[in-house]
Order: C-alpha cells, then sequence, then structure tokens
C-alpha cells in the first residue's frame, strides 16, 4: 500500500487531477444517486478556503517584516498589469456583444441582492480595508487581511531576529499545511465532478447555449490572445509556454473549485515552482483574487449587454466605453467566492436605465448557467493572477539580463 501511494505520488498532479475528473464523470454517469461522493468536493474546497486567509496573513506579515531597506518590489507594475488586463476584458466583451448580439428570455427568476450603484461598489471595497482584523480572517475578507497583515508587518520591521524568525516558521509551517491539502486535489476534484455532472448532466451545455459560447469565446480570447499580447509585448519573448503553464496548474484547479480565494495557495504554490520573489507574490496573489478580474468583467459587460439587446436599448460609444469602465470597477468588487460577479450585474445595467427587478432576472440566468460560466470565469481569473506576477517580475530579470525559465 505503501509503495503505491508513493507510485500515486510520483505522477504529476495535473495527470492526477485528469485521472480524478475522469473518475468523476464516469461515476456521476454510472452511479447519480451516490451522493456521498459530492462531499469529497466539498472538503477539497472548504479546507482550501479555510487555510488560504491563515496563509495570506502569515506569508504577507513574514515577507513585510523581513524585507531588507531599500527593497526594490514590483507592486506597481503587477497592479498596472491586473487593472489593464481587466479593462480590456471588458472592452473584449463589448466588442464580442456588438458582434454577436445575445437576447435571453427574461422570466420571474431572480436571486440574492445586489449593491445598487459604483458608490456603493467603492464604499464597501474601502470599507473592507478597515474590517476588523479577526472578522478579515474569519469571513475570508482578503482586503482586510492584507492591510492588517501589512501593517503589522510593517510594524515588525524592527523586531528582533528571534520573531522574524518565529514568523518565517510559522509561514513555512502553514505552507506546508498547504501542499498536504493540495495532494488531495483529485480526490476533491473527482467530488466536484461528480456533483456538477449528476445534478446539471449535459442539458446546461443546450439551454442558453449561444450566450455561453460567447462567453467562454471571450474568456477564450482574454486568455490566449489579450494576455498573450500583454505577456509578448513586456517580456519580448513567446508568452505560450508561460500561459499553457499558468492555465495547466492554475486554471485547472480554479476551474472546478470556482473559487479565487481558494485557488490562492495553488497560485502560492506555482510562483514558488517558477522562482519567483516570495515578498512579491505574497502579496500581489491575494490581491489579484480581489482586483484582476478580466473574467467578471466580460460576465458583467456580456450578460448587461444581452439584457440592453433584448430590451431593444440602442448603445452608442461613447456608453459602451463607460460600460467598459464601469465594469471593471465592478469587477473588482466582485468576491472571491462562486457567482460572485453575478450580483454586480444591476450595477452596470443600472446605467442604461433597466430596473432592479428585470436586472436580477439577468442575474437569475447567469446562475442558471455558472456552472459553465462561472467555472471558466474563475479559470481566467486566477490563472491570470499568477500569470501577470510572474510577467511584472521576469520584466525586472529581463532588464538584469537573467535567464528566463521558460
Amino acid at each position: 500500500m505503501k509503495n503505491l501511494f508513493e507510485k500515486w505520488n510520483s505522477i504529476s498532479l495535473i495527470i492526477r487531477i485528469l485521472i480524478g475528473t475522469a473518475i468523476g464523470a464516469v461515476l456521476a454517469l454510472v452511479i447519480p444517486q451516490a451522493t456521498g461522493i459530492a462531499i469529497l468536493g466539498d472538503l477539497f474546497v472548504g479546507a482550501l478556503k479555510a487555510i488560504a486567509p491563515v496563509l495570506v496573513c502569515v506569508l504577507v506579515m513574514s515577507s513585510l517584516a523581513q524585507t531588507k531597506e531599500g527593497h526594490n518590489g514590483n507592486m506597481t507594475t503587477v497592479i498596472f498589469l491586473y487593472m489593464l488586463s481587466t479593462i480590456i476584458g471588458a472592452i473584449v466583451a463589448v466588442v464580442a456583444s456588438f458582434l454577436f448580439p445575445i437576447t435571453i428570455t427574461l422570466t420571474d427568476a431572480a436571486a440574492g441582492s445586489s449593491p445598487t450603484s459604483v458608490v456603493e461598489v467603492l464604499k464597501n471595497l474601502l470599507l473592507n480595508l478597515v474590517s476588523n482584523p479577526i472578522a478579515s480572517l474569519s469571513e475570508a475578507n482578503y482586503l482586510g487581511v492584507l492591510t492588517w497583515s501589512a501593517i503589522i508587518g510593517v510594524a515588525l520591521k524592527k523586531s528582533t531576529p528571534a520573531t522574524k524568525q518565529v514568523l518565517n516558521d510559522l509561514a513555512e509551517g502553514v505552507s506546508t499545511v498547504v501542499r498536504w491539502i493540495i495532494s488531495f486535489a483529485p480526490i476533491g476534484i473527482m467530488g466536484l465532478v461528480f456533483n456538477s455532472v449528476s445534478t446539471s448532466g449535459i442539458k446546461i451545455f443546450t439551454q442558453y447555449g449561444k450566450l455561453i459560447l460567447l462567453l467562454v469565446g471571450c474568456m477564450l480570447f482574454q486568455e490566449f490572445i489579450t494576455n498573450g499580447l500583454i505577456v509578448g509585448i513586456c517580456l519580448r519573448k513567446n508568452p505560450y509556454p508561460l500561459i499553457s503553464r499558468c492555465a495547466r496548474e492554475s486554471g485547472l484547479t480554479a476551474f472546478f473549485t470556482r473559487s479565487s480565494a481558494a485557488n490562492i495557495p495553488v497560485n502560492m504554490e506555482l510562483c514558488e515552482k517558477l522562482g519567483l520573489d516570495k515578498n512579491n507574490y505574497s502579496v500581489s496573489i491575494p490581491l489579484g483574487s480581489t482586483i484582476n478580474m478580466d473574467g467578471a468583467a466580460i460576465t458583467i459587460t456580456v450578460m448587461t449587454l444581452a439584457a440592453v439587446h433584448t430590451l431593444g436599448i440602442n448603445v452608442n460609444i461613447p456608453t459602451a466605453i463607460v460600460l467598459s469602465i464601469l465594469s471593471a470597477i465592478s469587477a473588482c468588487g466582485a468576491s472571491g467566492i462562486a457567482g460572485g460577479s453575478l450580483l454586480l450585474i444591476p450595477v452596470a445595467c443600472s446605467l442604461f436605465g433597466i430596473s432592479n427587478d428585470i436586472a436580477m432576472q439577468v442575474v437569475g440566468v447567469g446562475f442558471i448557467i455558472s456552472v459553465i460560466q462561472d467555472s471558466c470565469e474563475t479559470a481566467l481569473n486566477s490563472s491570470s493572477d499568477a500569470l501577470l506576477t510572474a510577467t511584472a517580475e521576469f520584466m525586472q530579470w529581463r532588464k538584469e539580463g537573467r535567464e528566463l525559465p521558460f
């Protein structure tokens, strides 16, 4: 048994995840009534969500406390790339929605509550920055976790070497726990796939098919064309080896967990494999799960314009540009949980005078297709976090004449 376990662990994690995916799909088709299998996915995602805020907290505190004076970080570049990518994602969605206009059937479906304006979104973001640090940890409020971890980390810069060593040991310990959890990814993803296939089957591919194709098409364009151009221009090198690696090692797990927050530990491990500076990625990765929302911007824009086309509202170019900016800002307010971007659709709908009742019906349609939409959105969001973090650091490597690891 021990030899079998060691042989299993010696196989690439990606291959093991694909095996788990196939087993989950087969079991869902053969024994869909065995609902107990789905709990494996819930346990895996639950464990990742539970450890992620703690990991971010200790890594940020440890990194900042031990940062030497004059350390040249690259956060300005990372944030610029995050925002550029998110805005371009919204523009891609606007262009695609005009080229391939989609209408939807609006019913009485409604879901949840949503912000009523961009001002409210920004207000919530600012309040999250100063949220109670203990509450931020328990509620996975990453803006609050980042803020207080950064403040405490800076305050501890002048602490004794022994204190810094304790922080470093704590960060290493939590990172080890994360690696243990990630080793169970194939089993967890098997449960997640079983749950999706057994509950939704293949009918989801026929309902709202055109809308799904438009959303997924925009996200694939963003992943491989837009991000390819950004990375290629920044690094002056073929970007696709790096893009494909981020898509495999980050996007694949994010697709099934459907949570940028739960995928933070996966991205941390990927950045470590790429040889990036922990002082940088320990901050940029959790920050990216909050503000780098290409997929969310695409979802908000496409769903809003679907409602606009359904209602016969004329949209001119200036309004479309405003919508792109509004979608990008709203996307930054999307939570790191499954379906977080859908509840921000009414914010964009308000730009066209669409009532909240109708907007919430659009949200209802979004939840119907969320099995595919949210999975693809999260895969794009999370893989872009790792991709753009790596791009920002590799730009510095190129200037220094260092060889890039791809």
